[in-house]
């Protein structure tokens, strides 16, 4: 707007600057000039620009309204109600502020309106030639308050039109509230209310809404796979078996074969009296297919825990894993397979364990496959190994039953920890005591043997009678279990009358072997230790007769140092009828079948194959005897009918023994049946010996000279060589009676019973005893 103008319309220049009664007020109080407002509000424009000397009127509107609101303002009469309008004028701001953000920033803007008011009014004092200049700014600054006045305006009533949706949104919620009648949902539905960012309203707060919605899920997503893959991790490793076993003081076995099964099991009766204990098992095989084969198997575990565990045992983290240095007792199984192999990988598994930084608190028991790879074994694991050579005792024990029919069944019960077996315990209170005086001092137990302290624990099996015990020895009993007997006060027992006891001149005998493994050459050389000069040895097998003696030697058999056997060597198959036809099977004193090494893997197979063989020699053997009718008519059976084909069977067999190597423990019940042959139970055997020495490694002394070509050896006896028909004695009586002849006789088999009773109870007790009774006795070999 031009000068020109406002002088044209004086209304317009009153509408262009009409200053407010406080900024009038704030002037008229000015030292300088306290007319100055009233001049300035009545001077035209051009006329203050170009006349100099012009003089204000001395009347003026601008005055008389500062005058009138002096006088009202200035009057007592008014004081006290100023006073309340201005107390509720600044609470009601003050509540204002409180309540609404806005209202802060207005107060802000007054202020900056009141001291731009005032600074523009102290330079108009000054200069008057600046007056133009100030009134531009003050323009300026008034559009710009009035803009900003406008916004914050506009800002105030969105605010106040969201405050009424969202009171109408409360009061929608309340009457739903109070139609549902629950105050818990109430406050939860308010704090959803209060605290929901999915209420926003505009395209930017949604925006931003939808982001921290999609980032939480994700976070929350993330946050649970974590936590998923972890806990998945932990169950994976727990199932697979890859956890640490956090055991001591339990028996450790590494491998897995067909042997587990009953080795297993008598781990379990051993550890029964003790109220059942903890074997960790740990094979290269998948955890959860462990545990399912030994819930599969038939028997009680009675207390005792089974763990498995996957790993190597060649792996010494996997060793830590399963506490190998706080086990009792490690078992190393051969596997099933090649020998070499499988002897191979046991001696690898004897490094590891020699290796393990801790140390072992336990022995460790080998099985090995060859004889021939003990020593090696023994050389690198030293005094913590002890081995047991599967092939070799069960060898052993197969010519051991075919001189002496039903032993089979008493290594049985020895063995097995079912019955009765060997322990070792020392006795403070038989110090001083001789041998023969030891022998009635146990009512629960017999004692065999002695471990002589001074002479570095040494185990003498059937020591003299005179033998006195000194301090430190220990005594080796069987007993039922190593908490069932204690040394008593001595029976009374008369004196045993002095017998003469003959023992049996040993005679020739001719033996059939059938099958062929690698140890047969070890199965030669006790065989010639054993028979008497003039005995003949048959092979019978499917291996050429040219490659035979090539694998003999090789194995380190020396031909001409056998001295008491003549080897006969025929070729052919044992489940063909044709084949077995042409053999003398009727001339034989013992038959020997042994699982062949081509079927040697798989048990069912090679059970399966013997028992074929056993069937068919029975059979041929039973048409071969000419005196069969008059044997059946005379029914000394009893139980099969006249000419029957099992009667004649069984006729035949007592002419010949016939020892089958089984497998299968499930195999002998289809032997035990028939009662047409005795049998081995090589795995349950091999079995039980490992378990025998796992608890106790003592035993394994036992154990090697009773199986050795020298020393001490299970015998049967007849009565008729330690008593007189129809002679009343107790037990104790005829012990001392075979001591004449140093015999410790451990059990005995009544005529028409079916098992020996090892370790029979009542020992004192005297009874009358029949000629063909016979006695289980442990005796010099002759």
């Amino acid at each position: 707007m031009s000068l020109d103008s406002a002088e044209a319309s004086p209304s317009s220049s009153r509408d262009w600057f009409f200053p407010s009664p406080s900024f009038i007020h704030s002037t008229s109080n000015s030292p300088q000039s306290p007319n100055y407002p009233r001049k300035f509000s009545t001077i035209p424009r051009h006329s203050r620009s170009s006349h100099t000397d012009w003089k204000p009127p001395k009347t003026s509107t601008f005055r008389s309204v500062s005058s009138y609101g002096s006088a009202a303002y200035g009057d007592p009469k008014y004081g006290r109600v100023r006073r309340r309008i201005e107390l509720r004028r600044r609470e009601k701001m003050a509540k204002q502020e409180k309540e609404d953000p806005v209202l802060e920033q207005k107060r802000d803007v007054s202020k900056a309106v009141s001291g731009v008011k005032t600074a523009i009014g102290e330079m108009g004092i000054r200069d008057f030639g600046q007056r133009v200049k100030i009134r531009w700014q003050m323009a300026s600054y008034i559009a710009i308050l009035i803009t900003a006045f406008g916004s914050f305006v506009h800002k105030n009533f969105s605010l106040h039109n969201q405050v009424i949706d969202l009171q109408d949104q409360i009061s929608t919620m309340n009457i739903r509230l109070q139609a549902c009648n629950t105050s818990d949902t109430f406050d939860t539905i308010s704090i959803l209310q209060e605290g929901n960012h999915a209420n926003s309203e505009g395209m930017g707060p949604r925006l931003v809404s939808v982001s921290i919605s999609f980032g939480g899920m994700l976070i929350f997503a993330m946050m649970l796979g974590l936590v998923s893959d972890a806990i998945s991790e932990k169950l994976d490793s727990l199932r697979k078996g890859r956890s640490e076993v956090v055991e001591q003081n339990h028996t450790l076995i590494l491998g897995w074969s067909d042997k587990l099964g009953s080795l297993l099991n008598q781990l379990v009766i051993a550890n029964e009296s003790l109220g059942g204990g903890i074997v960790v098992v740990m094979a290269e095989r998948d955890k959860e297919e462990m545990e399912l084969d030994i819930a599969k198997m038939e028997f009680d575990f009675r207390g005792t825990s089974v763990i498995c565990r996957s790993g190597s045992p060649l792996i010494l983290a996997d060793l830590k894993k399963v506490s190998v240095s706080k086990a009792r007792a490690i078992v190393v199984l051969a596997d099933d397979g090649n020998a070499d192999q499988s002897d191979a990988r046991a001696l690898r598994t004897v490094l590891s364990l020699t290796g393990v930084k801790e140390g072992l608190r336990g022995h460790i028991v080998v099985e090995l496959s060859d004889l021939d790879n003990e020593v090696l074994v023994k050389l690198v694991g030293g005094e913590l190994v002890e081995t047991v050579v599967a092939h070799d005792v069960i060898g052993r024990l197969m010519i051991q039953c075919a001189r002496q029919p039903g032993l089979a069944q008493i290594w049985e019960d020895i063995l097995g920890f079912e019955n009765c077996e060997f322990y070792i315990k020392r006795w403070p209170q038989l110090d001083g005591m001789q041998f023969e005086d030891v022998l009635i001092s146990f009512p629960d137990a017999i004692p065999c043997g002695v471990k002589v302290a001074s002479r570095g624990g040494k185990i003498i099996l059937n020591p003299e009678d005179s033998y006195v015990l000194q301090e430190g020895d220990e005594v080796l009993v069987i007993a039922e279990d190593d908490d069932t007997y204690a040394p008593g006060a001595l029976p009374m027992v008369n004196g045993a009358s002095f017998m003469h006891i003959a023992r049996p001149a040993r005679k020739p005998q001719k033996i059939l072997l059938c099958g062929w493994r690698r140890d047969v050459d070890d199965m030669i050389v006790v065989l010639d230790a054993f028979l008497a000069p003039g005995s003949e040895l048959w092979m019978f097998n499917e291996v050429v007769e040219s490659e035979r003696e090539r694998k003999l030697i090789d194995g380190g058999l020396d031909l001409s140092r056998l001295v008491n056997i003549t080897l006969v060597h025929r070729e052919g198959n044992a489940v063909i009828r044709r084949h077995l036809e042409s053999l003398p099977l009727e001339s034989f004193d013992s038959i020997l079948i042994l699982a062949d090494e081509s079927v040697e893997d798989s048990a069912i197979q090679a059970d399966s194959r013997s028992l074929a063989t056993l069937l068919l020699i029975r059979d041929i053997q039973a048409k071969r005897l000419p005196y069969r009718e008059a044997m059946v008519t005379r029914g000394q059976r009893g139980s099969f009918s006249r000419g029957s084909w099992i009667g004649e069977m069984q006729q035949a067999s007592d002419r010949s023994v016939i020892i089958s190597e089984i497998l299968d423990p499930r195999t002998k019940n289809l032997l035990s049946m028939s009662k047409i042959s005795d049998y081995v139970l090589s795995n349950e055997l091999v079995s039980m010996a490992l378990a025998m020495v796992a608890e106790d490694r003592q035993i394994n002394d036992v154990l090697e000279e009773l199986f050795a070509e020298e020393g001490n050896e299970l015998h049967i006896r007849l009565a008729e060589l330690y008593l007189h028909e129809g002679e009343e004695m107790s037990f104790y009586e005829i012990i001392l009676r075979a001591r004449q002849k140093r015999e410790i006789v451990i059990g005995y088999r009544l005529e028409n019973a079916e098992r020996a009773v090892i370790n029979p109870p009542n020992k004192n007790e005297r009874r009358r005893w029949s000629v063909k009774d016979v006695f289980v006795v442990i005796t010099e070999k002759v």
